[in-house]
């Protein structure tokens, strides 16, 4: 699991599906393929090179500029300091990794000066299990504060972001705070900052700018969704026996054992998971009221199934005096009303009509 993935986790807990191929390392992306609905989810190659490319320039000169766009947003000197550490995390494995990572965070802190860990290596116990995880870069302040650094190739046009991409970043951020609190408390308690230096291209340049993004809701958020999660090994031991994610499978018993993990589907998974395209046609096959989103899901209680709120609503089924049959079936009356005598059918001023109805219903 890296980061993205448990911000992604975090946003949608109930879904044991993605919580157990995760925890598995299933490769969601060829799995999807070998179900017969490919993803259209990640990163271009393209995308990903040009990342690289700024990252890189980002940190040249030993972090130079990126200490400089952090004194400036912090408020701090924003002259070049007089050192800065840069240590060393090469190790076996990924716990070899996170030990020594542990141990550099450790150490700089007490030399008192500034240092700027390049991918360091963090752990966070997810659901009973370890997931390794590797932030863009960690600064240690003369003070002893850590921050969290997350470069993005996404613009900052005029000194702003798109909302929904700079959100994705500060989910993402907040994982990365929260394990950097659980090192901070094994180490001696070093204060972690809340507030994260976020990195991008400015305007249509190559040039890096920077934004303080305050990641305290989303860590709290995110600390309490991860909490609700169910162990991974209780989700692997309903598996029925021999069950197997290996995309080389016949595509029936591929599907039978992705099925026979429960999934929380929902229009969001989209923009999250690999795997949305199947989960949303099986949830339309069900007639699932989730597949049209949280919200309405919210609104109609206990309908569950698109066809129990088209009964309801046609008055074949369900109590009148129920607040939500009440409201779809006054929606369905104002939709007649608004249809009435209208002439030749106008299907898109039968929409706006029928929509205008449904929402003064609600």
């Amino acid at each position: 699991m890296d980061a993205r993935a448990l911000a992604a986790l975090a946003a949608n807990p109930g879904c044991k599906r993605r919580a157990l191929l995760d925890g598995a390392g299933v490769d969601k992306t060829v799995l999807a393929t070998a179900l017969g609905s490919p993803s259209g989810f990640g990163q271009s190659q393209f995308a990903f090179m040009r990342g690289n490319a700024f990252e890189a320039r980002v940190k040249a000169d030993g972090g130079t500029e990126l200490l400089r766009l952090l004194r400036e947003r912090t408020g701090e000197d924003a002259g070049p300091p007089d050192a800065v550490s840069l240590p060393d995390l090469t190790a076996a494995g990924p716990q070899g990794r996170a030990a020594r990572t542990a141990l550099a965070l450790r150490e700089a802190t007490e030399a008192g000066g500034w240092a700027l860990l390049d991918h360091p290596m963090l752990v966070l116990e997810v659901a009973g299990s370890p997931a390794y995880l590797e932030p863009d870069a960690v600064v240690v302040h003369p003070g002893g504060r850590w921050t969290v650094v997350e470069i993005k190739s996404f613009p900052m046009i005029d000194g702003s972001s798109d909302a929904a991409k700079v959100g994705a970043a500060a989910r993402q951020s907040a994982v990365y705070v929260l394990a950097l609190e659980e090192v901070a408390a094994r180490t001696g308690g070093a204060e972690v900052s809340a507030d994260v230096l976020l990195v991008c291209p400015k305007d249509f340049s190559n040039l890096p700018a920077a934004e303080i993004v305050d990641v305290r809701k989303q860590r709290a958020v995110t600390r309490r969704q991860l909490g609700r999660l169910t162990r991974i090994e209780e989700i692997a031991d309903a598996l029925p026996q021999g069950a197997t994610f290996d995309p080389g499978r016949p595509s029936e018993e591929l599907a039978a054992a992705v099925e026979a993990v429960d999934a929380a589907y929902a229009p969001e998974c989209l923009a999250a998971c690999e795997l949305a395209f199947h989960c949303r046609s099986r949830s339309r096959a069900e007639g699932a009221v989730e597949s049209l989103g949280r919200g309405v899901r919210g609104e109609l209680g206990g309908l569950t199934s698109v066809r129990a709120v088209l009964d309801a609503a046609r008055g074949k089924e369900g109590d009148p005096a129920d607040p939500t049959v009440a409201a779809l079936r006054r929606a369905v009356a104002l939709r007649a009303e608004a249809l009435e005598g209208a002439g030749p059918p106008d299907v898109s001023a039968g929409r706006r009509e029928a929509a205008g109805g449904v929402a003064a219903c609600r």
